[in-house]
Parts: structure tokens; sequence; C-alpha cells
């Protein structure tokens, strides 16, 4: 229940902020200079349909140029990966001493478990792979551009409507019928690509590569305390998680409800949106890495069937909604600096 709750709420205000500013055909311009009079200044124009307009925008879009940035030294290079790892190392350090002073009494992970959390990790990672090649596959070729331009609200409904059913099938297969069960794996991953490329109309891709650094690192770090953190310690936190993944769903609902002129309110709940999404998410990695971890005991004791896929999918959702505030914080960051 907890995964199936939080799937619809999720690119509902990247979407809905796409279909606004980020898919409309931008204004066309011509640059001539001024006729000395208006004698021989043309009185008919050519028109453009529709389709011309759209594929001119998507021609802009994709065919930009900026200006050459200056590359950066080695010794700023360095500097910059020196302090990045010591800051990753860092947390690392810290989270682990604030949310794991017990550690396991059982002498350490059993190989079962191990086994079981590597198989879960490697269909997650590949998971995401399949999301980004098919967000990018889209992106190229001009599928989801033509899609939102002409109606934004097929892609949000439509997408997460798909994207619900694939997820609830690919859960009620038995993993015994590998076959089937893949094919609704990857056509869920392929859904989840399709809600994730207009990302990459509106954030340029090195900003999309910071943003998935800094997920994965946040990710690897919590589920190392996941991992190594006593037995069922973060068991119990499924329930004020649903909770508050609930609130953020309200709060991105909010901006389709409130008028404009709520700016106060309007800020509240994107702050909601944004910065209690990523706890709650992150929240959601650590109770997921520890029901591998159970899943796995009670696998081995025959209660229970193996199914990495079923587990990949939950923090796959996590990753993904890391990843789309992570986006936005850096979006919002590199606006300041203009």
């Amino acid at each position: 229940m907890a995964f199936s709750m939080r799937q619809p709420f999720r690119l509902t205000s990247a979407l809905t902020g796409a279909s606004k500013t980020a898919f409309r055909s931008p204004a066309i311009r011509s640059f001539h200079s001024k006729p000395a009079t208006n004698f021989f200044t043309s009185r008919t124009t050519t028109p453009i349909n529709a389709l011309a307009k759209a594929r001119n925008a998507f021609r802009q879009s994709r065919n930009y140029q900026q200006p050459a940035a200056a590359a950066p030294s080695g010794g700023n290079l360095v500097q910059k990966l020196v302090v990045g790892g010591a800051l990753f190392g860092g947390t690392l350090v810290a989270i682990n001493l604030v949310f794991n002073r017990e550690t396991r009494e059982d002498g350490g992970m059993p190989p079962y478990e191990r086994a079981y959390l590597n198989d879960t990790f490697m269909h997650t990672g590949l998971g995401i792979g399949i999301i980004g090649l098919s967000a990018r596959t889209m992106f190229q070729s001009g599928f989801m551009y033509r899609m939102m331009a002409t109606n934004p609200w097929i892609v949000m409904i439509g997408g997460l409507g798909l994207s619900i059913g694939t997820m609830m099938a690919t859960r009620a297969t038995s993993p015994d019928n590998y076959v089937q069960k893949y094919a609704f794996w990857g056509a869920f991953n392929a859904t989840q690509g399709a809600l994730l490329a207009p990302l990459l109309f509106m954030a340029p891709p090195a900003l999309i590569a910071r943003a998935g650094l800094y997920t994965l690192a946040m990710m690897g770090s919590i589920s190392f305390v996941g991992a190594t953190a006593k037995q069922e310690k973060y068991l119990y936190l499924g329930g004020p998680l649903l909770a508050g993944v609930a609130l953020v769903a309200v709060s991105g609902f909010a901006p389709l409800v409130l008028p404009a002129t709520a700016v106060r309110t309007l800020a509240v709940t994107e702050n909601i949106w944004l910065w209690g999404g990523l706890a709650v998410f992150g929240g959601f990695t650590l109770y997921d890495v520890q029901k591998v971890l159970m899943h796995a005991r009670l696998a081995e004791r025959g209660i229970i069937q193996k199914d990495a896929v079923n587990e990949s999918i939950s923090l796959e959702l996590d990753f993904l909604n890391i990843f789309i505030r992570m986006v936005q914080i850096l979006m919002m960051q590199q606006g300041r600096r203009k």
C-alpha cells in the first residue's frame, strides 16, 4: 500500500509547470532592416500553420547555441573533486552516527540477505537505466513534445494510469512466470521514462547529470544505514511516511486550486512539496531497504517467494521522487545566480 499510494502524485507539479512554460510555441522573430518609407512595405504575409510552428519551436529547442564557457583548470577540478568527496564522506559518517548507533547483533549480514539485497539493487539500477534511455529517446524523437504541445493532460492522466496499471500487473505476476513479469516491468519503466521526459526540456543536460549524482549519493548513504542498522529498526516508519506522502501530495496539488494572489500560501506549499518530499522519500528509502532484508529472511524460511523485481519497483520510485526534487533545487539555485 505504501508504494501504490505514493505513485500517482509524483510528477503532477512538474508536468503542470511544463505544460504552462516549456511547451508553448515561442514567438517567431524576424530580423530585418527598417525601410526608409512605408511605400515598399509588404502588405501580405504568408500564413504559418500550427504544424510549421510546432516544428520550428522544436528545432529551436534542440538547436540552441550557448556561449562557450571557459574550461576549468586542473587545480579547480581536483579541488572540486576533493571537496565533493569530503562532503559525501562526512555526510555518510554523520548519517551513520546519528541513525545507526545500534548495529546488528547477529554478527553481520547473512549471505542470503546480502545476495537478495544485491539482486534488488541490480534490478533497481537496470530499471533506472531503462527509464533514462526511454526518456532520452522520447525527447530526441520529438514524440513527447508533440504530445505535450497537443494536450498535456493526456500525458499526465494517461501516463499515470499506465504507470499504476503496469506496476500493479508487475506486482501481481508470479516470479515463476518471468517472461510476463519482465514484460510488465519493462512497460512500467518505459512509462516512467515518458513521465520523466518533460524534465529534459526544462533543464540542461549538465544539471540533469548533477541531480542524478546527488540522488545516487543520497540514496547510497541512506541505503548503507538501512543495510547495517539493527534488524527491523526502521520498519515502524511505514505509517508516518504514508501520512507524510499524503501531505506532500496535497501540497503538490495546491497550485491547481489556490489563486495566484495567495503568494505566501503557495510558497509554503512549494516548500512542503520540495523539502518535505525530499525528507519523506529519503525515509522511504531507509524503510524499503530494511523491508528487503526482512523479506529475505522470510523467503529463507519459505514463508514468501523471493521477488527482486517487486522490491526494485519501490526503490525506483524513491529514486525518481528524490531526483525530481534535486532537479528543481538545482534549477532554483541557477535562477538565483542569474
